[in-house]
């Protein structure tokens, strides 16, 4: 929209000649028409509709996260039930094996670090799994902060 300068006459206002010819532009809207109660329905609307958007948004982050932590933790406790009877079976079988070429004693101590090794990795894997966690929404935070300068006027966010 464009607004002139007022014409220069009797009165208060009385520019010089160079000042009629500039214009002053906005990126608004026309609102000299609109009341002021269609204009702070509007505001209020808008504000209520972005505010159900952020909600939206935070909504589908804070999902998209809990999907990745039932990932890492179902992959957690898979690899526990596993480990287990792993753990077990080979565990006999390989003290069996180890007993008949060595002291009994010797061969329950050599499964037992075999396995608290293979506990250690899948301890490690775990812990970068659930590391990879984001609990915060980044999008909605980082949009949220700019609803100050969008009620301000600034359409860009913080400059």
């Amino acid at each position: 929209m464009t607004t002139p300068v007022p014409p220069t006459g009797g009165g208060a206002y009385a520019p010089d000649a160079a000042a009629t010819d500039r214009l002053v532009t906005h990126d608004r809207p026309d609102v000299g028409d609109t009341s002021l109660g269609d204009l702070i329905g509007n505001v209020t609307r808008d504000l209520s509709t972005l505010m159900r958007q952020e909600l939206a948004l935070a909504q589908a982050e804070v999902k998209q996260e809990v999907s990745k932590t039932a990932k890492g933790a179902g992959a957690l406790a898979g690899a526990g039930v596993a480990g287990f009877f792993v753990l077990m079976f080979l565990s006999m079988a390989l003290y069996a094996g180890l007993s008949n070429v060595m002291d009994a004693g010797w061969a329950a101590l050599i499964v037992a670090v075999l396995w608290a090794v293979i506990a250690g990795a899948l301890f490690v894997v775990g812990r970068q799994k659930m590391q990879q966690v984001h609990p915060k929404p980044e999008r909605t935070v980082d949009t949220l902060s700019n609803v100050p300068d969008a009620l301000k006027g600034n359409r860009g966010g913080s400059a």
